[in-house]
Order: C-alpha cells, then sequence, then structure tokens
C-alpha cells in the first residue's frame, strides 16, 4: 500500500531545501565577488609602470614563450580530455545503463577540466606582465614591487579557490542537491576528477620545461662559461624565466585548484553520513567554510606592507597570520550556523590549521641555509660533487620522519574529535572520518593565500632576471634579489603546505572512495544512502592474494612514475645544454657581449621535449587503477569460495572495489613519502648552493660552489617536476577510483 508523505515531513523538507539554497547562494555569490577582486587586482597591477624599452623586450620574450607553451600544453590537454570524456560518457552508459548518469559525469568532468585550465592560464596571464611592473618598481620602492607582486600572484590564489567553489557549487544546484542533497554529490565527483587531470598534466609539462631549462643553463653557463645566473649571454636565459612562469604559476595553479575541488566534494560524500543529524547542512558545509577562507585571504593580501628596509617575507607573515585568523573566525562561523556550534567538529578544524603552520616551518626548517641540513650539505660540498649527493640524499630521507608525524597526529586527533562530537544515529566510523574531512578543510582554508605567495616567487624571479638582464644598477638588483630570496623561501613553504594538504585530502578521498562502494552495493540492493554507509561493511585484507598485489602494483606506480617524469627532465635537458654548447662554439660574439644568443631556440627545443615527454607518466595513474579495478573483479566471481573462507566478509565487499582500496592506500602512503623526499631534499640542494654562492666555502667560482651547483641540478627535477607531480598523482588516483568505483563491483 502507498503512503502519502506526512504533510509535516514535507515541510521540514521544504525549510531544509531554503536554508541550504540560502547558504548555497552566499556561497556563489562570495565567489563570483572573489573573482571580481581579482579582476581588480590584475587591473591595479597592469596599470603600473612598465619600464624601459630594454626591460620590455626581455619581459615580451619570456610572455610569449610563456603564452605559446601554454597554447600548445592546452591543446594536447584538450585532445586527452575529450578522449577520455568519451570513455567516461560510454563506461557509464554501458556499465549503468542509466543515460542521465552518464551524462552528468561526463558534464561534471569536461567542466573540471575546463576550470582547472582557467585557473592556470588565469594565473599565467598575468604573472608574466607583473613581472616587468615589478622590476620597475624596484627602481624606486621595494614596498610597492612587493605589493605588486603579491597582488599579481593574489590573482592566482583567488581565481583557483573560486572557480573550484563556483564550478562545484553550480553543478551541485543544477544536478538537483537542493531537491537530492544526498545522492548529487556522488554524480559531481568527476569533477574532481577533470581538475586533477589537467593538473597532472599542467604540473608534469610545467615542471619538465622548467627544469630542463634551469639545468641546461646553469650547468654550461654557470659551470663551464663561468657566468652569473640570468646573464643574457646564456642562450638557456629566457628558456628558464619562461620555464617559472609555467611550472611555479600555471602548474601550481592547476594543483591547488584540483586540491580545493576534489576536497569539497570528498568532504560532501562523507557529510552524506550524517545527514541523519545535519541533514542538507552538513552536505553544504565545506562549501561555506571554504568561501569564508576566500574572505580571509583577500584581507590578508589586503594588509601586506613592508618598510623599506625591512625583510619582505615579515610582511608577508603579517598577511598570513591575519588571513589564519579570519579564516579561524569563518570556520568557526560556518560550525556555528551549519553544524550546531558543535565544538568538537571546530576543534578537528584547527587541528588542520595547526597542521598547516607545522607544515610551514617543518620545511622551512629543511631548505633554509640558517639551519643544520642545509648547512651539512652546503660543508659537503667542499669535497666534491659526490659527497653533495650523497649528503643531500640522506637529508631528504631524513625529512619524511617530522611530517608523517604531524600528519597522524592529525588524523588521529580529528579522527578522535569526530567521535566525540555527539552525533546521534551516526556510526562512530563515520563521524570520526568527516572530523578528519573537517580537519583537511581547515588546512586549505588558507589556499588562496598561500597560492598568491607561491605565485609571488615566479614573479620576483623574473623580475630580477629583467633586471639582470637589462644591465640595471646595482642597487636596484640588490631590491629584487631580497624579493627573489623571499620568492625561493615562499615556494619552498607551498610544496611543503602542498604535500601536507595533499596527505589529509587523499585520506578524506580514501574514506570518500569506500562510502561511494557501499553507495553503490546499496543502490544494488535498493537500500538508501545513509543505511548502506551504516549496515554494509568494508574489509581489505591485505593478506588476501589479489588485495596484496594491487598494493603492490600501487606502490610500484609511484617509483615507476618518478623515473619518467625525471629521466623526461634529463633527456630534454641534454638537448639544451648541446644547444647551449653549439652557441658558445660557433658564435664568439656571444661571450664578447657583440652579439645576442638564439633565445628562441632553446625556448622551442624545451617546449617540444616537454610536451613530448608528459603524456605517457600523465596517462599511467589513469590507466592503473582502473585497470586493477576491472581485472581484479573477476576474482569475485572466480574465487568467492576462496574469499569467503579468508574472510567473510568478501561476500559483500568485492575483490576488485578492495584491491583498488588497497593500491590506493600503499600508493598515496609511498607517493606522500615520495614527495616529502624530493621537495624538501631538491629545496635543501638549491639553497645549500645558494649559501655557499652568499660567500660560504669560498663564495661563487669556487670549488664548493661548482659542487654545489651539481647537486642543485640534481635536485631540481626533485623539487620542481616529480615532487610537486607527486601531490596531484596522489589525488588523482583518489579522485578516478572515486569516478570509476562502480565499474569495480
Amino acid at each position: 500500500m502507498h503512503l502519502e508523505p506526512h504533510p509535516f515531513a514535507l515541510m521540514l523538507q521544504a525549510t531544509e531545501a531554503s536554508a541550504g539554497g540560502t547558504y548555497l547562494v552566499l556561497v556563489l555569490a562570495i565567489s563570483i565577488l572573489s573573482l571580481l577582486v581579482a579582476v581588480l587586482f590584475s587591473r591595479y597591477v597592469i596599470t603600473q609602470d612598465s619600464g624601459t624599452s630594454e626591460m620590455q623586450r626581455i619581459s615580451n620574450a619570456i610572455k610569449e614563450g610563456a603564452e605559446a607553451f601554454l597554447r600548445r600544453q592546452n591543446r594536447t590537454i584538450v585532445s586527452l580530455a575529450i578522449v577520455l570524456a568519451l570513455v567516461i560518457y560510454a563506461g557509464y552508459l554501458l556499465a549503468k545503463n542509466d543515460t542521465t548518469l552518464a551524462v552528468r559525469m561526463t558534464i561534471s568532468f569536461v567542466l573540471g577540466s575546463l576550470c582547472s585550465l582557467l585557473a592556470g592560464f588565469c594565473g599565467m596571464w598575468v604573472s608574466i606582465r607583473t613581472n616587468i611592473r615589478v622590476a620597475s618598481a624596484a627602481r624606486s620602492s621595494l614596498n610597492r614591487a612587493l605589493q605588486i607582486a603579491l597582488r599579481g600572484g593574489a590573482v592566482t590564489g583567488l581565481s583557483v579557490v573560486a572557480l573550484s567553489l563556483l564550478g562545484v557549487g553550480v553543478l551541485f544546484w543544477f544536478f538537483g542537491g537542493l531537491e537530492d542533497p544526498r545522492g548529487v554529490p556522488s554524480q559531481i565527483v568527476a569533477f574532481g576528477f577533470g581538475a586533477s587531470f589537467v593538473a597532472l598534466f599542467a604540473q608534469l609539462g610545467g615542471g619538465i620545461y622548467t627544469k630542463a631549462a634551469d639545468v641546461g643553463a646553469d650547468l654550461v653557463g654557470k659551470v663551464e662559461a663561468g657566468i652569473p645566473e640570468d646573464d643574457p649571454r646564456n642562450p638557456a636565459v629566457i628558456a628558464d624565466l619562461v620555464g617559472d612562469n609555467v611550472g611555479d604559476c600555471a602548474g601550481r595553479g592547476a594543483d591547488l585548484f584540483e586540491s580545493t575541488a576534489a576536497e569539497n566534494i570528498g568532504a560532501m560524500i562523507l557529510g552524506v553520513s550524517l545527514y541523519p543529524v545535519f541533514g542538507m547542512l552538513g552536505v553544504i558545509f565545506p562549501l561555506v567554510a571554504r568561501a569564508f577562507g576566500l574572505i580571509a585571504s583577500i584581507a590578508g593580501v589586503m594588509v601586506v606592507k613592508a618598510r623599506e628596509d625591512e625583510d619582505p617575507m615579515h610582511a608577508l607573515n603579517r598577511g598570513y597570520y591575519v588571513t589564519t585568523v579570519l579564516a579561524l573566525a569563518g570556520f568557526y562561523a560556518a560550525v556555528h550556523l551549519l553544524l550546531d556550534g558543535n565544538l568538537m567538529l571546530f576543534a578537528a578544524g584547527v587541528i588542520g590549521i595547526v597542521t598547516s603552520f607545522l607544515f610551514v616551518y617543518i620545511t622551512q626548517y629543511y631548505t633554509e641555509y640558517r639551519y643544520r641540513p642545509v648547512k651539512v650539505i652546503a660543508e659537503s660540498c667542499k669535497t666534491g660533487p659526490a659527497t653533495t649527493i650523497i649528503t643531500g640524499l640522506s637529508v631528504g630521507m631524513e625529512c619524511t620522519a617530522l611530517p608523517v608525524f604531524v600528519i597522524t597526529a592529525a588524523i588521529l586527533g580529528s579522527y578522535y574529535l569526530g567521535q566525540a562530537a555527539g552525533l546521534p544515529g551516526v556510526p562512530p566510523e563515520s563521524a570520526g572520518l568527516y572530523g578528519t574531512a573537517i580537519a583537511t578543510m581547515g588546512m586549505l582554508s588558507t589556499a588562496a593565500y598561500i597560492l598568491a605567495m607561491d605565485t609571488f616567487g615566479p614573479i620576483t624571479d623574473n623580475a630580477g632576471g629583467i633586471i639582470e638582464m637589462s644591465r640595471q644598477p646595482d642597487e636596484i638588483r640588490e631590491r629584487t634579489d631580497r624579493l627573489d630570496a623571499v620568492g625561493n623561501t615562499t615556494k619552498a613553504l607551498t610544496k611543503g603546505y602542498a604535500v601536507g594538504s595533499a596527505a589529509l585530502a587523499a585520506f578524506l578521498l580514501f574514506s570518500a572512495y569506500i562510502d561511494e562502494v557501499k553507495i553503490a552495493l546499496g543502490h544494488q540492493r535498493g537500500i538508501l544512502p545513509e543505511e548502506a554507509l551504516a549496515s554494509i561493511p568494508f574489509t581489505v585484507d591485505i593478506g588476501y592474494v589479489p588485495v596484496f598485489t594491487g598494493a603492490l602494483l600501487g606502490a610500484m606506480l609511484v617509483f615507476l612514475f618518478s623515473a619518467l617524469a625525471i629521466r623526461a627532465v634529463g633527456k630534454a635537458a641534454q638537448t639544451v645544454i648541446e644547444e647551449v654548447r653549439r652557441q658558445f662554439r660557433e658564435n664568439k660574439g656571444i661571450m664578447a657581449g657583440t652579439s645576442d644568443p638564439d633565445y628562441g631556440k632553446c625556448v622551442d627545443i624545451v617546449t617540444k621535449g616537454a610536451l613530448k615527454a608528459m603524456v605517457l607518466p600523465g596517462i599511467l595513474p589513469v590507466l592503473g587503477p582502473v585497470a586493477v579495478g576491472v581485472l581484479y573483479r573477476n576474482f569475485t566471481a572466480a574465487n568467492g569460495a576462496a574469499a569467503e573462507a579468508v574472510s567473510p566478509e568478501f561476500v559483500s565487499t568485492p575483490v576488485g572495489a578492495a584491491a583498488v582500496a588497497a593500491f590506493l592506500m600503499v600508493a598515496t602512503i609511498g607517493g606522500i613519502l615520495m614527495a616529502l623526499m624530493m621537495n624538501n631534499g631538491g629545496g635543501a640542494w638549491d639553497n645549500a648552493k645558494k649559501y655557499i654562492e652568499a660567500g660560504a666555502y669560498g663564495g661563487k667560482g669556487s670549488e664548493a660552489h661548482k659542487a654545489s651547483v651539481v647537486g642543485d641540478t640534481v635536485g631540481d627535477p626533485f623539487k620542481d617536476t616529480a615532487g610537486p607531480s607527486l601531490h596531484v598523482l596522489i589525488k588523482l588516483l583518489s579522485t578516478i577510483t572515486l569516478v570509476a568505483a562502480p565499474l569495480f563491483i
């Protein structure tokens, strides 16, 4: 007998939809406002003085090279994305026989890809126009140069986070999230996958480009020819400056875009399990919390100001502290409004914010030359390149310990705070996992400001190069050197922040994957999502052979991916080195300063090498987990009795889904450790070289300096290609498994 819903129940549902709609409108409004602020910042930058004609000539060469590379890279990415969109549509249509779901997944993927491309383009478009204006401002004022550089970087930070929020919020609304808040989050997971897919190729392509050019310029220019960095006589110098933009601006922008997008969607999926307590508000809480973080970041950027004799890092830190305090207040307001003011859940968010601080300071300890690790590497340079590399590798391996302790404490603390939150009718495990999701939100609440500081780095690096190549007076170069030194620090700190947020987000997405499998199993059995989450067990038994081998394949993928990325840098760098040597050999006027090098030839070589080399390592993490899940799901039918003998839970846990969970779990752990080693080890080598260039152990031109340059070039593909790409790999694996989860059952 069919029973009509009770009028009171319908009224409650309507009230909940109205409240959820109000907060969703607030999120979209703040996102649009942030994009408008980004436009105002870009207009502020563009109206500044653009320097002398010689400075403009150099800046235009950088701009043309960066735009040409991005156009060619985006064409490649779009071609691959179109193929993948068709595969997603066909896969869902054939596997689920659900046209609506197939269309929504495909739309989500396409929109995520387009938003990620747009975020990277916006950031780089402004950065390659900000560099010359920072260089020009540095001729008269360090403070004005600092403010222009940070506001140029803020265009990237605000665009990335706002577009991420806007994309997820619009999809949630148009897919009927206000009417079906429990089902729609699972239908927009492909948005995160699209963002991750683009981010991986953007980071890989940009990273290969920037480090191939950097290694080629350094080894021939500094070591063989004995000319300083950014010397206009170096044929690879323009390619090196272009690389700063395509790697550190476009690449990192896409990286943090997919971090925020994937984390938002993962937290919304986990919020479904809290539906009995908070209703729709628990599902859209991540969007509201992130929106308040945007407001905090705008305020943080606006307050940055430095005295002419002050360390610019102090001014940036003040902005970060203001952003953090305001983000904390916004987080509390979001918890109060949407989560009934639950202080335990707020405390979980505080853990995330504290974790971001700790990661920043740990990274600082291992990569700044004021501290032991970098000084130890610098001392080892006295005895040659071999000991430099040995010591650098040991520092890189050592630096994994403290971050892992911090991640462990953050996950455990937030998990148990979630369980202690007193959520009636919610299984303790689901409550604990939501606590870890809130910690991840806390860590990413300052993402827009952090990304502004990151983009500040390549902008000031380019500004210094423009000043050097246009042969400006030494006092101006001294100002840009101070900004550049701060920029190197902010880039290193951002990598530490990115890997920390990747670790927390990956655990969150792993939990969301398990929930997605449970919901899919419940759908097969006609069970509502919240009932499926509470009643269907999911066991990853590492002692079962197919599951163990899935985990082994996940560990292998991290090493194979890293090898391909590093090899690509080495191969492209060899071509650049040969070209620079050829130009020096055939055109003696270059070193004499009577003729200009052919900068365009090196730019073209690196562009072609990077685009060709990024495809294979980019495709591997997409195919790997899908292949494991699709192939291993056959073990459920073939070895059902054996599975039940090993673990009775396997009757309800498909082996394909469990094998992919093991693959994802071990790849995440291995990827985090490898990324930490490469990021911090490479950064330590880089700053050991800078420590020696500042006058230690004989200074520039000494044997110790030459050894440090070799160490720095070994660390270059670690810290700027493979390491940052592993952040994206970790989250791409999580989002592809979320999208493909129904195929593993």
